[in-house]
């Protein structure tokens, strides 16, 4: 219940402007968020890399219907990977389709991925586009399609909650662009089209892995990325991959800006690829009450922060 209602007030325009207008909110929200400028980003994603944990950027926003505000937000991942590039770095950068214009139309939006997509590969480095909320999701994958044509290194989220998934990742391995960040999912979905219970949701993303890291997927130039804090998910996956001999370079592991450093540190140690997903901007209360719906405990450091 807690959770539904933490994902309604992530897009409640009232709670919007009660709870950004606390004083301690944005402190709050610096546990999950870089900042709000692209140097607080840069210096986040140095840190990172300090430590042995490479960063993906994520420019916070969504559902935009401006085509001057999408652009912008293209011009400023743009910015993000020539900063990137500048700075030495080994960052990546995740992009939400509705953030660059998705409502507005898919050509104009797939133009607007597309030029990120070309300053990163002359930065070497990749796009991954992110999955968002149910309706968008066969459109997303059709722009990903799109893109893979011209660009190889474009990536994409699934999400495990999602009925569809299985079907969605094998059709993708099949097709040769597997390049897939596997998520359990953090919008409010009907039972519909994904599964309403956690150990569903858990044991679909296994199977997810499970085919992403078969051997007819390899193969096939399958990567996984395993994106979760779960740890008996991400002990599982090692156990998996040792059984099966799948090479270390197939698969890494994602985790959140400000969630579980600890074991993010300890897999490097062990000398696992690990990335932060690193979001940063000024719009970041949406982000920010899907990532205490996740982990409602994470509800208890806003209050704290709220009520000192």
């Amino acid at each position: 219940m807690l959770r539904q209602t933490l994902l309604y007030l992530s897009r409640h325009e009232t709670a919007y402007r009660l709870i950004t207008g606390f004083p301690f909110s944005r402190a709050a929200a610096r546990r999950f968020v870089a900042g709000e400028s692209l140097s607080d980003a840069i210096a986040a994603v140095r840190a990172n890399e300090a430590h042995g944990i490479y960063a993906i950027l994520d420019y916070l926003g969504e559902n935009v219907i401006s085509r001057s505000e999408a652009r912008a937000a293209g011009d400023e991942y743009i910015a993000a990977l020539s900063a990137i590039a500048q700075s030495g770095l080994r960052a990546s950068v995740s992009v939400k389709l509705t953030q660059m214009g998705l409502d507005i139309g898919d050509d104009f939006c797939y133009e607007n991925v597309a030029r990120i997509a070309a300053q990163a590969a002359s930065c070497h480095t990749s796009v991954c586009i992110d999955m968002e909320g149910s309706p968008y999701t066969e459109r997303t994958l059709q722009m990903y399609r799109r893109l893979r044509e011209h660009y190889s290194n474009v990536t994409t989220a699934i999400q495990s909650y999602l009925y569809r998934s299985q079907e969605d990742v094998a059709c993708l391995v099949d097709e040769g662009i597997g390049n897939l960040r596997l998520i359990k999912g953090a919008y409010d979905e009907p039972a519909s089209v994904a599964f309403p219970k956690k150990a569903d949701v858990d044991a679909n993303f296994l199977r997810l892995i499970e085919i992403m890291m078969r051997p007819a997927a390899l193969a096939r130039g399958a990567h996984c990325a395993i994106a979760t804090h779960d740890e008996k998910i991400i002990r599982w996956a090692i156990l998996y991959a040792y059984r099966h001999d799948v090479p270390r370079n197939r698969f890494e592991f994602q985790m959140l800006y400000g969630i579980r450093r600890d074991l993010q540190e300890k897999l490097v140690a062990k000398g696992y690829t690990v990335r932060a997903y690193i979001p940063y901007g000024t719009h970041w209360y949406p982000y920010l009450m899907r990532r205490l719906a996740e982990r409602p405990a994470n509800l208890l450091f806003l209050l704290r922060n709220l009520l000192l």
